[in-house]
């Protein structure tokens, strides 16, 4: 590459990145709203669903002839197609035929030959839609066939996923597709260095997690400070161009994980302020909050995770401002708060772990740890203190940006998981994007058995325990969902009591998670598994497990958005494999006690039966939790995007 050639790639790169962090994606209201939402249902016409199933049919028309095509022909005709993308001339005909030559390459380069389904797949992310493809129906495929395409059009395409080990593992299974298709790829994992990651960056196609690609995305901000233009950022930056070369295109993987789950979490880059001189202070709020009493002297809001003062407790922390620690009397409240907020709202096991001595906190969704993130507002120092471990220094913020605006930033951005239907009106709402429902290529025959629910805690687990040991005597496989590392914990004590042998799959175990989990489906095993952990990773069943009746998914509790039940039951009965599912919850599991306590511990109350399965007043408990849980996910996200609007409109840059 030329001096001339380099300088033009920098400043094109510093252009797209100035134009991305500029772009605005304003959150429509009343009137707005419905335009925008009426325009958008035009658009989807074209590319629905039926149309979708006619265009990959043609496509699978083409195959004899494409099939038939030398390799020199085929490389040819490779070549001639990528021009017309990459000039942008490229008509509805040449997408099809596009489709069919790199159908035609994945089945020479893997041996994987896409059906129909998989066509219509990749298809409605060509045509920018989320496309909700249950678990087994190959998403893997599907999204290898569609981002040659995009790589083409885009220039530059991001495939997110949700962990480095999925990053590597889709990329490496994909590079000879991408390659043979005149594309170069990589991916980005937390070991590499800023000049490694220079160098994938500037590749077609990089596959990554939403956490690594935000965080250089965001260093990049640092370096670059506030710019109006990419002139002003080539004399900031001088000889060096961005890491991340603007936001063109992005296929996201379990797009419901990283859209929805974490669309509202804020990545956030800091520094340590001071050593940690603030450490006394921490310890003493805990103190303090210790000697307080609750209902008395302050309310615990557990769904919203706040405390609140009353004006006994006010008074009670009265005497500590003359204390040495505080500065201000507001600084004592605000410590003695964080303390009670700690205690009460996060509690070990669930939204985090203790690690080589330090709090970890654990993803509520996925179970995995997230070492690399911290609470704010001394939120994280509380809970070192609650925990009696070093307080660590506070940090302040040098960047911060949420995944919601990040996403939306993208020029162009589609996806495919398991369960984005129950979701569809806000991924039209926040990111513009139409869910397609594509059907599986084999009829679901797995048995889905009515939820059983439970009084109490200790019934519910002792069903549980049961019924793992009856399925065991067949020899069946069983995957077993908790919420949380607790109580995934808590089974594995009992079931090692009664001699099962098993794995555990959680945040402790993650490292083994992609071998235990495909050992999932093998005659015998009995899988613990943390919410959605494993996700992206294929259970395979031997000829006996089918014939034992396939893997059989127990849910040891209801999770806040029915989705994630769904995913976790997807697991069963993939590609018209047998398969069942049988869920069990109790008035005492956390879903209940956090959204509809006092009319969980009602219905409590006067069950005469420890099991309540049939029970029409249990039935509405738990949808009433589930929906409750579902609108305060939701408002979150809502305010989250207000927020960024704002910030959008008032400061810009």
């Amino acid at each position: 590459m030329t001096t001339v050639d380099a300088n033009l790639s920098r400043y094109h790169a510093l252009f797209e990145t100035v134009r991305s962090r500029r772009r605005a994606l304003e959150t429509l209201k009343g009137a707005d709203q419905f335009v925008a939402w009426g325009a958008l249902k035009l658009r989807q016409r074209r590319s629905r669903l039926v149309v979708l199933l006619e265009w990959a049919t043609q496509v699978d028309s083409m195959a004899p002839e494409v099939r038939s095509l030398p390799e020199t022909a085929l490389d040819r005709e490779i070549e001639e197609l990528r021009g017309a993308f990459v000039r942008g001339r490229v008509n509805h005909g040449q997408v099809l035929r596009a489709m069919a030559v790199v159908r035609e390459v994945a089945s020479r380069a893997t041996g994987e030959e896409a059906y129909v389904v998989q066509l219509a797949g990749a298809l409605a992310l060509v045509h920018g839609r989320i496309a909700e493809m249950v678990t087994g129906e190959g998403k893997t495929l599907t999204g290898s066939l569609a981002a040659p395409l995009l790589a083409w059009r885009h220039r530059h395409l991001h495939v997110f996923t949700t962990n480095d080990y999925l990053a590597e593992r889709d990329e490496e299974s994909r590079s000879r597709i991408y390659k043979r298709c005149g594309l170069t790829s990589g991916a980005i994992v937390q070991e590499q260095s800023p000049v490694e990651r220079a160098g994938i960056y500037a590749r077609s196609i990089v596959h990554g997690t939403p956490k690594q690609i935000t965080a250089d995305y965001l260093r990049d901000q640092i370096r670059m400070g506030r710019i109006d233009s990419a002139w002003a950022g080539w004399q900031r930056l001088g000889s060096e161009g961005p890491l991340v070369p603007g936001l063109q295109a992005c296929l996201v993987d379990e797009a419901d994980a990283v859209l929805i789950d974490e669309g509202v979490t804020p990545l956030i880059i800091a520094r340590s302020r001071h050593e940690d001189e603030l450490a006394p202070a921490y310890e003493r709020a805990r103190e303090i909050a210790g000697e307080l009493e609750q209902d008395r002297h302050y309310l615990v809001d557990t769904l919203r995770k706040k405390v609140k003062l009353t004006a006994a407790g006010r008074a009670h922390l009265g005497a500590m401002v003359t204390d040495e620690n505080w500065a201000t009397a507001r600084r004592a409240e605000e410590l003695v708060r964080q303390a009670l907020i700690a205690e009460h709202c996060y509690i070990r096991g669930r939204q985090y772990e203790i690690v080589d001595g330090r709090v970890v906190i654990v993803d509520e969704y996925t179970g995995r740890f997230l070492p690399d993130r911290s609470w704010e507002h001394g939120l994280h120092q509380s809970v070192e203190a609650k925990e009696e471990l070093e307080v660590t220094a506070d940090r302040e913020t040098l960047a911060r940006l949420s995944f919601q605006k990040f996403f939306r930033s993208y020029r162009f951005l589609c996806g495919m998981t398991g369960t984005a239907a129950d979701s569809a009106g806000e991924m039209e709402r926040v990111y513009g994007r139409p869910v397609t429902v594509i059907p599986t290529n084999k009829p679901v025959i797995r048995t889905q058995e009515p939820t059983r629910y439970f009084r109490g805690a200790e019934a519910k687990w002792s069903a549980i325990v049961e019924r793992i040991r009856q399925e065991h005597d067949t020899g069946r496989p069983l995957l077993i969902g908790t919420r949380s590392v607790e109580a995934s914990q808590l089974l594995s004590e009992r079931l090692e009591v009664l001699g099962l042998k098993h794995s555990v799959l959680n945040a402790h175990h993650h490292e083994e998670e992609a071998n235990l989990i495909a050992r999932a489906g093998e005659p015998g095993a009995i899988t613990v598994a943390t919410n959605m952990a494993g996700r992206g990773t294929d259970i395979k069943l031997t000829p006996d497990s089918r014939r034992l009746g396939g893997l059989m998914v127990i849910l040891t509790e209801l999770h806040g958005a029915r989705r994630v039940d769904r995913q976790f039951i997807g697991r069963a009965g993939r590609q018209g494999d047998p398969g069942g599912a049988a869920i069990f919850a109790s008035l005492d599991d956390e879903l209940v006690t956090r959204f509809v306590p006092r009319l969980g511990a009602w219905v409590a109350q006067r069950a005469n039966y420890d099991e309540l399965t049939g029970s029409r007043v249990a039935t509405k408990v738990f949808a009433l939790a589930q929906a409750r849980s579902e609108g305060r996910d939701r408002r979150g996200r809502t305010q989250v995007m207000r927020q960024d609007d704002w910030v959008d409109r008032y400061m810009p840059g």
